[in-house]
This record gives C-alpha cells, sequence and structure tokens, in this order.
C-alpha cells in the first residue's frame, strides 16, 4: 500500500511539473525551454512503456513488450540511468513494407523497444509545449483528435463558409522528405535543451535495417516510429500551418478554409483567382524546405453549394469529387429541403483492398472452428462500421457486410468437396456473428457546433 501511495504521489508531482511547462507554454509563444530532461523520470518511462501496443512486432533488438515486461521496473531504472548519463543509443529501424491500396508498397520504421519507451515520453514533455502552439485545423495524432474531428471540420468549414472551390493536396514523399537541419532548427526555435535535442538527433540519425544491411538516413524520419508524427507536426506547423494563417491575413478577399491531417491536408477557397495564386505559392513554399506536391495527386476543383449548377450551365457534368481519411467527398442534397451537403462515401478502392485483405485471412483460417472464424470477422466488421458508420454511408456498408459474407460461405464451401452450406443455414451464421449496419456517428456540423459552440 505504501509504495502505491509512494507511486501514485510521484505521478502527481510529475504531472504538475508537465503542468507548469505547458502553462509557461502558453503564456510566451517565444519561450525557449532549456531544462526538459528531468521530466523524462523513471515513471514517465515506465507509464510510456505501458502506452506501447502490446502485440507491435519488434524491432532489430527483437525484443517484444512481453519479454521486456519480465523485470521491467529494473529496466526502466537502468534505461533511466543511460538517458541521463548520456550512455543511451539508438538502434536503427527494422525496414518493413506493408501493402497500399493502389498496390504499392510503404515503407515501416520498427524501432527498438527501448527506442519506443524513451520517444514516447519525450513525446510527452513535447506535447505540453506544442499543443499550445499547433493550429486549430490541425488534427492528426494529437491528444484528443481524431480523423473524424478533422472530417467534421471540413464538412462544417464547406457548408458553413463561402467555399467554391477546393485544393486536395498531397506532398510527395513528405516523410522521406523532411531536412533534418531545417527539422531541427524549427524544433530549437522551442526546445534548448541540448540533451533533448541529441536525443532527436540521435534518433534521425540511427539509420535504417533492411534485411541485415544498414543504411545512413540523411533525410526523412522513418513512418512507424513513435517520434515521426510529432516531428511531422512541428516541421509542417512552422513550413505550412502559419505560412497559411499569414497568407490568408495578408492576400485573402474571400473566405479560405483549411483541414490537415499530418501530412494530407484540404484547402477551401471562395474564389477561384486565389485558389491559383495561393497553389502557386504553395509549391514555391515547399520547394524551400525540400518538399514538392505530388503533381498527380494534387488538383483544384470546383466544390461548394453553387458547383453543380455552375457546372451544369457549362455543360461540365456533375461535381468532381475528391478524397479525404477514407471517405469520397460528393457535392450533394438533403432529400427533404433540397439545400446544399456534403456526402461521404467510403473510397471505392479502400473498401475493395480491405475485402481482399478478408479473403486472404479467411483462406489462412479455412480449417479453424467455424465459431473462432465468427467472432473474428465480427471484430473486423464491427471495426470497421466503427470508422465508416457516418451519415449517407449505410449503403456502402451494406455492401461491404454483403462481399464478407459472401467470401466467408464461399471459404466454407472449400472446406469439404461435399459441403452442405446452402444459403438458408449460411443466413443464420451470418446473423449470429456479422453486425447490422446503423449510423455511429452523428452529423459533421451536430457534432462540430456541439463541440465548438460559438
Amino acid at each position: 500500500m505504501e509504495e502505491h501511495t509512494d507511486r501514485t504521489q510521484d505521478r502527481e508531482t510529475a504531472s504538475r511539473g508537465l503542468q507548469g511547462v505547458r502553462e509557461a507554454a502558453q503564456r510566451d509563444k517565444g519561450l525557449r525551454f532549456t531544462t526538459l530532461l528531468h521530466h523524462v523520470n523513471e515513471k514517465l518511462l515506465l507509464d510510456s512503456f505501458y502506452q506501447l501496443k502490446k502485440e507491435a512486432a519488434p524491432g532489430v533488438d527483437r525484443v517484444t513488450w512481453g519479454e521486456y515486461e519480465q523485470g521491467v521496473e529494473d529496466r526502466i531504472k537502468e534505461l533511466h540511468d543511460r538517458v541521463h548519463r548520456g550512455a543511451y543509443r539508438a538502434q536503427p529501424s527494422r525496414r518493413v513494407y506493408i501493402p497500399k491500396p493502389d498496390g504499392r508498397r510503404r515503407p515501416l520504421g520498427i524501432a527498438a523497444l527501448e527506442d519506443k519507451v524513451v520517444q514516447q515520453a519525450v513525446v510527452t514533455v513535447l506535447n505540453h509545449i506544442y499543443e499550445g502552439d499547433f493550429a486549430g485545423f490541425s488534427y492528426g495524432f494529437r491528444p484528443g483528435r481524431g480523423a473524424h474531428g478533422a472530417l467534421d471540420s471540413l464538412s462544417a468549414g464547406i457548408m458553413t463558409k463561402k467555399v467554391n472551390w477546393i485544393l486536395d493536396a498531397d506532398i510527395q514523399g513528405f516523410f522521406d522528405h523532411i531536412d533534418h537541419e531545417n527539422l531541427m532548427e524549427l524544433i530549437e526555435l522551442r526546445i534548448a535543451d541540448r540533451r533533448i535535442l541529441r536525443l532527436i538527433r540521435k534518433w534521425l540519425k540511427a539509420g535504417v535495417s533492411e534485411d541485415g544491411q544498414w543504411s545512413e538516413t540523411k533525410v526523412g524520419t522513418p513512418q512507424g516510429a513513435v517520434i515521426s508524427p510529432l516531428l511531422a507536426n512541428i516541421y509542417l506547423h512552422y513550413v505550412l500551418d502559419q505560412w497559411v494563417m499569414q497568407w490568408r491575413r495578408e492576400y485573402a478577399g474571400g473566405d479560405v478554409i483549411m483541414v490537415r491531417y499530418a501530412d494530407d491536408f484540404v484547402l477551401g477557397f471562395q474564389q477561384r483567382q486565389e485558389a491559383d495564386r495561393f497553389l502557386e505559392q504553395l509549391r514555391k513554399r515547399l520547394a524551400d524546405y525540400g518538399l514538392e506536391l505530388h503533381s498527380e495527386k494534387t488538383r483544384l476543383i470546383e466544390f461548394g453549394r453553387f458547383a453543380a449548377g455552375n457546372r451544369e450551365r457549362n455543360g461540365a457534368g456533375k461535381p468532381e469529387t475528391f478524397n479525404f481519411l477514407g471517405f469520397t467527398h460528393i457535392c450533394g442534397t438533403i432529400r427533404k429541403s433540397g439545400k446544399f451537403t456534403v456526402l461521404r462515401k467510403t473510397i471505392g478502392k479502400r473498401m475493395t483492398a480491405k475485402l481482399k485483405n478478408i479473403s486472404a485471412e479467411l483462406r489462412r483460417r479455412r480449417h479453424d472452428p467455424i465459431q473462432q472464424t465468427g467472432d473474428w470477422l465480427k471484430r473486423v466488421v464491427q471495426g470497421y462500421f466503427n470508422y465508416h458508420a457516418v451519415p449517407g454511408n449505410l449503403r456502402r456498408l451494406y455492401t461491404f457486410r454483403g462481399e464478407t459474407a459472401r467470401r466467408w460461405l464461399l471459404s466454407l464451401r472449400r472446406r469439404s468437396q461435399r459441403s452442405r452450406w446452402t444459403w438458408e443455414r449460411f443466413e443464420r451464421l451470418i446473423n449470429q456473428h456479422l453486425p447490422e449496419p446503423k449510423v455511429l456517428h452523428p452529423y459533421p456540423l451536430t457534432r462540430f457546433c456541439a463541440k465548438y459552440p460559438r
């Protein structure tokens, strides 16, 4: 009981210390913090360890979460000592590849477990500084924010502001092209603790191990590293977000909105000429920091309450659509009132890719007990619905459920050449395991206005 009380008091003391950092950062936006590493104490390192995903793949050290937990307090004490003596050494990330919906492969860097622990602790400390700095339209990888907040903000902005043009922008290979020296200069605008800066440099310079071969990393930060999302947000905060806010104040005569989730961002403009001018200057701004827009994925399209009428008069057909965070955004109308709204449907290619993954896993599980496979499918389908069940997307959800069921039936029939699986018999199994689609999220304006009342 006494040990538990001491640990609770230590955590409360640490929390008060970080709260002081947060308050100081909010009071003075130009303050540079010179002493931060002492906040990375044993208790924070232990908490950081328990924040990691238990099932995550190991890095080059091949140490799993479960293995490290054996004697974890002694391990953390020794790690803390190495960090504060300067004896801690970052290990290279283990390079793996995951398939993308377009058939290409995305490289991921899996850090060693102790690197993840220290990175998570440093992220916790730095978040107390940067959360007060980051723009309100930035949603990716921030405490208390997520993809649905970004989606709500985008729909609310298009429907409540005078948006007639959408700039759907994509930075080509963003994580692979972050310039280390530029990044460190931007971090040093707020962080002057040399030991924290040294840790970040160690992670950036640790390199990558692929098939046993080490390679140096002079630019970029590995996707998959715990520290990478924060570093990306810091980079884009100064390179993009602050620049956009300044551009809007100095040059915009009409409405301009922006929503960013990590390196994925969308802007809305009232006037076409301002959108064209912004795009031209954005290319130059990014080039100054070693970045460029993807020529094929960056588009300026007519979109908004007047787009359908304007394009019909010009004989241009229906308004174009754009994709953001897993949804295709479409100019639509509310059935009863006829008012403009933004419709959102699951991106077709994404759904097809997910169904292919389910088919592959069903083949692997073909001879598993039916109840076990059914329980797995229930979790998969419910997890899919938890993200995609937004108003207006029910038809896609029914399609997903139906296609999942069809693939399961094919898998069951292949278990034996003399299969007795009729559709009627299988339908009882579907109703038992596959959830019925239903809307799980409120309308964007409802949730956005509740969260940000004006």
